[in-house]
């Protein structure tokens, strides 16, 4: 493996903060991460953010195929040159905005459920992770290096400071894990915070399914929009229209208090909680 600084220099690449471009330095860590997502031959890994294909190397001789999606056109042709280099010829480079990719298709494609990879800028960590929660129906798995803080949070369990919506909506549909910490020190160039390596497996069914998915990922967000309130007066001042005294009677059908904070209260509360409020919206739009 070529380092960092050395292919950089020689392409006369800078790395773009913006796009939070911290190059892996460690082949032998690369190696270890892809033995983490238990590849095999007939997977199709997606990976978000190739860069200069320090784990695209290893990931396309342990699996099927590589698609590999970078937003940075400078370093594509880079990218082609050392996969040609190490005798890859299984990776699809594509130029694209993983934002905007139409992960049903690439699914289709694929034809069988993707193993998503990837190193996350921490700017679109969580949007990926929402992103991956809707199109789970395509993604077998996920094996995810993010910043230590985002990875604490989606990672955390009620109660926990780091307790969120992102925290909820996973446990919702996925089992998360903590694979590996990463030292800052392994990147060029450096950033400022370590890193962890996180694995997300889905599960269809979920083991406590909603009557209504879309609303639960709504109360959830409602929940912790104004996450020092109460959950009563959070939900009421959220775009689920319902007033303070709704909500208290909503809560309390649902045997939860309603001064109790969205931190506190469990994946089944969160979908005891939609489901009480669905019923609630369903009989108002019957006038009954």
């Amino acid at each position: 493996m070529t380092s960092p600084r050395a292919l950089l220099t020689a392409w006369n690449i800078r790395a773009k903060k913006q796009l939070g471009q911290n190059f892996l330095n460690d082949p032998n860590l690369a190696r270890a991460i892809v033995e983490k997502a238990g590849l095999n031959s007939d997977d199709v890994v997606l990976e978000i953010g190739p860069g200069l294909g320090a784990i695209t190397v290893p990931a396309a001789k342990a699996a099927h195929r590589v698609i590999a999606v970078d937003k940075d056109g400078r370093i594509i042709d880079l990218l082609h040159t050392e996969l040609m280099a190490a005798d890859i010829h299984n990776v699809e480079i594509r130029e694209a905005d993983i934002l905007r990719v139409d992960l049903a298709a690439v699914h289709r494609d694929a034809g069988r459920p993707l193993v998503v990879m990837g190193n996350l800028p921490y700017n679109i960590s969580s949007q990926v992770v929402v992103q991956l929660i809707h199109a789970r129906g395509c993604v077998d798995r996920a094996v995810l290096m993010l910043q230590k803080e985002m990875a604490q949070r989606i990672c955390a369990e009620p109660g926990s400071r780091d307790y969120g919506r992102l925290s909820v909506m996973l446990g919702y549909c996925a089992q998360t894990q903590v694979l590996m910490p990463v030292r800052a020190s392994l990147f060029f160039p450096a950033p400022k915070v370590d890193s962890t390596v996180i694995g997300i497996r889905f599960s269809d069914p979920p083991a406590v399914g909603a009557d209504d998915e879309r609303l639960l990922f709504r109360v959830i967000k409602a929940a912790f929009g104004k996450r020092r309130k109460t959950l009563r007066n959070a939900l009421a001042q959220s775009d689920l229209k319902l007033d303070a005294a709704t909500c208290e009677r909503l809560l309390t059908e649902a045997q939860i208090d309603p001064i109790r904070r969205a931190e506190t209260l469990s994946v089944p509360g969160f979908v005891r909680l939609s489901n009480t409020i669905g019923n609630h919206l369903r009989t108002v739009e019957k006038g009954l």
